[in-house]
């Protein structure tokens, strides 16, 4: 089959490697602008941009996708199908309807559960013991299309959203070749709707949303900066400084009478603040507004100030 690609970061970086690897011809790939990425802003390419290149593979990256220049040159690949995969945005009914054979998305999570942009961090941000990558239906509605294939991955006690993504990807492409491979073959796969009334919604992160809140229990806390690592990452204040606490866990020790935020021990290079519910959370790694990840005992080695230290909220 002639497939074009619509993707956009490393998540999809997989899965046109294994088109490209496959017997289907990768007519064009599809991805966002070029734009401002990382911590000097620089502009550059998608993940999927650079790959596309080195394969040689035609790249359109339009603004807006229901311009008629787009669809008119998505129209001269004469793709029989299109793939889908963290492109990040809805496609429009008129780009719906080129392909011939549709299109499908490579969804990470266990469809209908988190819909949206952001399943992987909301898993682990909600605890869950399983996640997933859903090969779907690309409909006009967000993610609620029907399944043709589901892969199960466990979610490790110490699983990232980054470490869950990178498993997710290379899950996710396997299961979706087979589903085109078994397209291509002639072979009738079967389209399962999903449940509505089970669906739930994982809006996109923000900057913002990494924020700790340290009355919160240190388990959902160990949740938190785990499932805001590698971005936005979890961050606090300290001295009016902005620190972003890059590893964490659940410590056993009480808190005691201790408020929120409170450091109570030092240990080794770990530094043990309080949280909600009189529980604690061990702090391992942390990276300081301009500064590189270093141990908590070196961030602490490295204060001036004399008052007692407190995490919080505010600058």
């Amino acid at each position: 089959m002639r497939i074009a690609v619509f993707g956009t970061p490393a998540f999809a970086v997989p899965t046109l490697d294994a088109l490209l690897a496959s017997e289907h011809d990768v007519v064009g790939v599809v991805t966002q602008p070029d734009r401002p990425r990382g911590r000097g802003q620089q502009v550059s390419e998608s993940p999927v941009k650079e790959r596309a290149r080195l394969a040689g593979v035609p790249v359109l990256q339009p603004t807006r996708l229901g311009d008629e220049a787009f669809l008119a040159a998505f129209r001269e690949w004469r793709a029989d199908l299109g793939v889908v995969a963290a492109y990040g945005r809805l496609l429009p009914q008129a780009l719906l309807d080129i392909p011939p054979r549709g299109l499908i998305n490579v969804h990470a999570s266990l469809l209908p559960a988190w819909r949206g942009a952001s399943p992987i961090q909301r898993a682990v941000l909600d605890g869950d013991r399983v996640a997933g990558v859903t090969i779907m239906r690309v409909v006009l509605a967000l993610d609620a299309g029907a399944m043709l294939g589901r892969v199960e991955l466990p979610i490790a006690p110490d699983d990232t959203a980054g470490t869950l993504e990178t498993r997710l990807a290379v899950a996710g492409a396997h299961l979706l070749r087979d589903v085109v491979d078994r397209m291509g073959q002639g072979e009738t796969v079967a389209e399962e709707p999903q449940d509505d009334s089970k669906a739930t919604l994982a809006p996109k992160i923000e900057k913002q949303d990494g924020l700790i809140n340290w009355t919160r229990p240190a388990a959902e806390l160990d949740r938190h900066v785990r499932g805001m690592q590698p971005w936005p990452g979890a961050f606090t204040f300290v001295d009016g400084q902005r620190v972003v606490i890059r590893e964490a866990t659940v410590d056993a020790r009480a808190a005691g009478a201790a408020g929120p935020g409170d450091l109570i021990d030092r240990d080794g290079d770990a530094a043990v603040f309080a949280c909600g519910d009189g529980t604690a959370l061990r702090v391992r790694q942390v990276q300081p507004a301009g500064k590189r990840v270093m141990t908590a005992r070196e961030w602490l080695q490295g204060r001036r100030s004399p008052l007692p230290i407190v995490a919080g909220p505010h600058a």
